[in-house]
């Protein structure tokens, strides 16, 4: 096999390495302001799987573009590049809208309210962020063709996020029965 990678498509993988960099520069403010207010972490047994998930996510975009020679296929490529950009848009209004207790970690801090503005206010979609995690997810490899890649994080991806949305909806439930009720905080 040879590699073919185009430039372009490279540099879009590494912007968005480069958006999770900033992610976790936002989480770690985030979380410590979140231990100052008694904030609690849950499910750091997935958390590790996440990290490793979303760092193959970028390395099997690149590796089986390259290597497996996937072409960018205009009238998937472009339709996949909207949705990656949509995507991104819809993860930063949901890291505006819950502000401080927006984090890629489970961390409930006892006393604040649901937010329920920004994404958050639309009572269909409890989990807005996850959305743009698994659109992202599928479109960034599809971009250049990476189908394989797209396949394995949405399978992989399925099983995290109901391991994940478990554990957040556990996490505010045992703060109180309304809150459980209430809206999620990611």
């Amino acid at each position: 096999m040879s590699w073919h990678l185009s430039s372009w498509y490279l540099l879009l993988v590494l912007l968005v390495g480069l958006e999770r960099v900033a992610e976790l520069v936002v989480a770690r403010r985030n979380a410590r302001w979140s231990a100052a207010r008694g904030g609690v972490v849950h499910g750091r047994g997935h958390y590790p799987w996440m990290v490793a998930l979303h760092t193959g996510l970028l390395a099997g975009c690149l590796v089986e573009a390259g290597l497996a020679g996937r072409p960018f296929t205009p009238a998937l490529g472009w339709p996949m590049l909207a949705l990656v950009v949509a995507a991104q848009g819809l993860r930063w209004w949901c890291v505006a809208a819950l502000g401080r207790q927006w984090n890629t970690q489970v961390i409930v801090v006892p006393g604040l309210p649901l937010v329920e503005r920004g994404p958050y206010r639309l009572r269909w979609l409890r989990h807005p962020n996850y959305v743009a995690v698994a659109v992202e997810g599928a479109a960034l490899p599809l971009v250049h063709g990476a189908w394989i890649t797209a396949l394995t994080f949405t399978v992989l991806n399925a099983v995290l996020m109901a391991v994940r949305i478990r554990c957040e909806e556990a996490a505010l439930a045992s703060l109180a029965p309304a809150t459980a009720a209430g809206r999620a905080p990611a």
